[in-house]
């Protein structure tokens, strides 16, 4: 367990690594094959024990052990007919994790690797998401094991409606505000919300975010999570007297966190070199097309190989990871343990700089180590990817209050949270004694969040 700290004697040292290696164990031994769940909350762990040192009181109130035991765990059958007739049964989840700060809040993700250890480990990171924002969110995360790819619209949007027949009853916008997440767009989302509003005879706008811009939708939301890991690059690169001004960046994925990552590192005087799906990657030397890339996965929602149709001088690479190219900042946007020890190593070869989370944990701890090694500035998702909740949250804002924001002004406020996130993981991580280490920071930040509300909020 890789537990650093500065400050403590080694006899106290010894003492708190103690117990978070039999609070991780008891973790792995309550929710046997999890890995997904088993990796967030090492992370964390290995993080923590400073703030733990400082603040004996979270030992005594047993915080660690409340925090990795999910308040709510719902699990439930999805049946739904397709075009042809046929009936499927996939199954459905909820982990409302923990409520501290506010209602539940976290996306739905659709995609045939959702299992119960994937919702949670979502569930888990998205407690200390939230926390960084500053916003008033607890941490939830769900989804099903329903694959959207191949399916028209009817079906769609029958296995959405079914989804929510169930799903209704456990959320509210002040119990538990859902979002989108991977294979849950804007379609998703719509059909969603007509069976949520069909069910409870409520136009409850704020029961869930992401919502079309004609339906009580926010400006800025789609672009969030993209934008705001890029603002956060932005930070992390000015804190050291640095641009995005000529830098070459690599961001893997093609979906919505990557679209808008390459059009805001575009913006910013940067060039993003490549991208990929799970077929393979392109590179095109002139800087990815943005126009050519959304016509292919938000009109077409064809492979990437489509893109070098219209832009013959880039190159398909089919079967080959992205990382192999090199760049000075790299943004994984895809999905979990995208980048492994190998991935790091050709990265550090290839000149980098800093690697900036997109995705929600896609660096496996191999690779962070890696990192960390050669110094290469690394930012957890927890911290960098936050802006999509922070904009969701926004959303309910408006929501609440009947309102709806310009674009400038929503993105402005997005800039200033992500600023804001960046300010105090690196202020945390000079407080504990680990300057420059955001993956500290950002958790011990998070957990001091919680931490003090829970505290205050009794034994619950």
């Amino acid at each position: 367990m890789r537990l650093g700290w500065n400050h403590v004697t080694p006899e106290v040292a010894l003492s708190t690594q103690t117990k978070l290696e039999s609070i991780f164990n008891t973790v792995v031994h309550r929710n046997p094959g999890e890995h997904e769940f088993h990796q967030a909350v090492r992370e964390v762990l290995d993080s923590v024990a400073p703030a733990l040192d400082r603040h004996p009181d979270y030992v005594d109130a047993k915080i660690i052990e409340r925090i990795c035991e999910p308040e709510r765990q719902i699990i439930f059958r999805v049946p739904w007919e397709d075009d042809r007739g046929e009936v499927h049964i996939n199954r459905g989840f909820r982990v409302e994790f923990n409520s501290a700060l506010g209602p539940y809040k976290g996306g739905l993700r659709f995609h045939p690797s959702v299992y119960l250890g994937i919702v949670k480990f979502l569930g888990f990171e998205q407690i200390f998401k939230n926390a960084l924002t500053g916003m008033p969110i607890g941490g939830g995360k769900g989804g099903s094991d329903f694959d959207p790819k191949g399916r028209s619209d009817r079906e769609v949007m029958r296995f959405c409606q079914s989804f929510m027949t169930e799903l209704y009853r456990h959320i509210g916008e002040y119990t538990d505000v859902p979002a989108g997440d991977i294979g849950v767009g804007g379609r998703e989302i719509g059909y969603l919300f007509g069976q949520y509003k069909r069910i409870t005879n409520r136009y409850e706008s704020g029961v869930l975010t992401g919502k079309g811009l004609t339906y009580g939708g926010a400006q800025v939301r789609r672009e969030a999570t993209g934008y705001g890991a890029v603002f956060f690059a932005e930070e992390m690169l000015r804190a050291v007297g640095d641009s995005f001004d000529g830098k070459r960046v690599v961001v893997s994925g093609s979906g919505n966190v990557a679209i808008y990552a390459i059009e805001k590192v575009h913006q910013l005087g940067g060039t993003v070199v490549a991208c990929s799906d799970s077929s393979g990657y392109v590179y095109d030397e002139k800087g990815i097309d943005l126009d050519v890339l959304k016509d292919v996965k938000e009109v077409r929602r064809a492979r990437i190989d489509e893109y070098v149709e219209a832009r013959p001088h880039a190159s398909f690479v089919a079967g080959r990871g992205v990382w192999e190219v090199p760049c000075q900042v790299a943004v994984p946007s895809a999905t979990q343990n995208e980048i492994n020890e190998a991935d790091a190593i050709s990265l550090i070869n290839g000149g980098c700089l800093i690697v900036v989370e997109g995705a929600n944990m896609p660096t496996s701890p191999e690779a962070i180590r890696a990192f960390e090694q050669a110094g290469v500035r690394f930012a957890p998702g927890k911290a960098a990817n936050a802006g999509g909740v922070a904009a969701s949250a926004l959303e309910m804002q408006q929501n609440a209050i009947r309102d709806s924001w310009t674009f400038p002004y929503s993105e402005q406020r997005l800039q200033t949270i992500m600023r804001d996130i960046h300010a105090r993981c690196h202020a945390t991580a000079e407080e504990y004694g680990m300057p420059g280490n955001y993956v500290a920071g950002a958790n011990i930040d998070g957990f001091r969040r919680v931490a003090e509300a829970m505290l205050a909020q009794g034994l619950i």
